[in-house]
């Protein structure tokens, strides 16, 4: 049987790439429309009523879900989800909106060509829905005994903290719990950015119960919900330990997303790692960046921050990450002028906080990508106008080359088409410095860098900064720093 496809998703080489797919397969097709975001996805459904869906989850914000679950209920088209979000979240997603088949990118050509075959053949199957409804009354403690560390309880509890992505929503939560059937529940405790739930010590089926109060909200609310469950009954740890290492673990939502349940009966442990980009790899986003390898970077986005397992690292020290990463994209706009126009600058921005404030990982990777394929159709066309700054061009260049021991001045000036006397001119008028002083000063920095954050022998690091005489690098980091390479390492692990 012959239908209509919708094809959503915010990346246009996502869609352009499921679109060949498609019309290049065996498949029986009416025809294929295309959505770019949630509003002209709605749109075009609205208008065609297609009878197969292939949509972005990530492209559904909160305030859309009410409104594409309507959507899917009324119409029942068969559903094919994708996301870049490989987690029980998006697992759970697809079976209640009861889609076919969930695909997590990167995904390869086979992959989509056997869920889009498995869509054709299911065009006749009907979807259902099934509803309960409940009701609850619980006897609460006092908050003494959560909340205050020397406050001692005669029972042992098992701690439920419940978090909705959104705090407006939390009143909410808390009236729904407090309304759920739970067994053996001693207190419930409404928080400014959580609710807690306390379960009696004979309690067995602690986390089946969040199970089915996370399937109930589902059923009532599209606001996403997370439940982290501490089940060690062996504990000799206070009341007030537990609560606290509850709510240390329900930060691995950042990781793992929401809509699920997560129970644990080991203290959470953050792996430490440096948030900071080593040299080789700022080298590698100077180069990517240059090249405008959109899949480089994607591919290497992904296997940093997608791929991750526990024990996770400390999300503030992935913020930072991700933030030391965002300032070689903004040296990148710099280049192109991009931080002069508006509309970049606040995509920009918008990225920053996204950073900061982004609840969950994967969707600051997929928003960062988005990004960086707008600045760069925007540095291209820049490009094509030829409004580039040749001395921001030529100090990238540099710091992409400093390694070079033979980097040279006509080197960069006929990277950036100019005369190596007026290159000069420039580059002193705009940054007080000579070409020998910007290429000391980005080899001293670098080299600073490797003797803080490295163990390597200062003659491995001469040579890694551009320097193949390890006593002439000595010298001009003397000159520059005021100490020798082995005293100011020796300072620094002092600090």
């Amino acid at each position: 049987m012959e239908g209509k496809w919708l094809i959503a998703d915010r990346d246009l080489n996502e869609r352009e790439g499921l679109k060949w797919l498609l019309k290049t397969s065996s498949i029986p097709v009416t025809s294929i429309f295309m959505a770019s975001d949630f509003q002209e996805f709605r749109n075009v459904f609205e208008r065609e009523v297609p009878h197969i869906v292939l949509i972005e989850l990530d492209m559904i914000g909160k305030e859309d879900w009410s409104n594409f679950r309507d959507l899917i209920q009324i119409y029942e088209p068969i559903l094919l989800l994708t996301s870049a979000e490989a987690t029980f979240e998006k697992a759970r997603l697809a079976v209640d909106l009861q889609a076919l088949d969930l695909m997590i990118k990167p995904f390869s050509s086979k992959r989509v060509k056997s869920a889009l075959q498995k869509a054709s053949r299911k065009l006749t199957v009907p979807h259902s829905q099934n509803k309960s409804i409940y009701s609850n009354s619980y006897k609460e403690m006092s908050f003494e005994s959560l909340f205050l560390p020397g406050a001692a309880t005669e029972e042992n509890y098992f701690v439920a903290a419940c978090k909705t992505e959104s705090l407006d929503a939390l009143r909410t939560l808390y009236s729904f719990l407090s309304e759920y059937p739970f067994k053996d529940v001693r207190g419930i405790f409404g928080l400014n950015d959580m609710v807690i739930l306390l379960f009696m010590e004979h309690c067995t089926n602690v986390t089946e119960q969040c199970q089915k109060a996370l399937r109930r909200w589902e059923e009532e609310y599209s606001e996403p919900l997370a439940i982290v469950v501490q089940i060690d009954k062996s504990s000799k740890m206070t009341l007030y330990e537990k609560y606290k290492e509850t709510r240390k673990m329900l930060e691995i939502t950042y990781y793992k997303g929401y809509r699920q349940v997560v129970a644990f009966n080991e203290s959470p442990k953050w792996v430490q790692r440096d948030p900071f980009l080593a040299p080789p790899e700022q080298q590698a986003w100077i180069e990517m960046l240059h090249n405008f390898s959109l899949e480089e970077i994607k591919d290497w986005l992904y296997d940093e921050f997608l791929q991750l397992t526990m024990p996770y690292p400390d999300p503030g020290l992935v913020r930072i990450r991700l933030t030391s990463i965002l300032a070689q994209v903004r040296r990148f706009m710099k280049t192109y002028q991009l931080d002069e126009n508006l509309a970049y600058e606040k995509e920009y921005h918008h990225i920053f906080n996204s950073i900061l404030y982004d609840t969950v990982l994967y969707r600051t990777v997929q928003n960062f990508i988005l990004f960086l394929q707008n600045i760069f159709e925007g540095a291209k066309s820049n490009i094509q106008n030829v409004t580039q700054d040749p001395i921001e061009r030529g100090i990238t260049y540099i710091e992409t080359n400093y390694s070079k021991s033979n980097l040279k001045l006509k080197d960069v000036a006929e990277y950036v088409e100019r005369n190596p006397s007026y290159f000069s001119h420039l580059l002193m008028t705009k940054t007080g410095l000579s070409f020998k002083g910007v290429l000391t000063k980005i080899r001293m920095k670098e080299a600073k860098k490797l003797l803080i954050e490295t163990s390597k022998p200062i003659k491995e690091i001469s040579k890694l900064v551009g320097y193949q005489n390890s006593n002439y690098f000595s010298r001009m980091f003397k000159e520059t720093t005021g100490v020798s390479p082995k005293e100011f390492r020796l300072q620094k692990m002092k600090t």
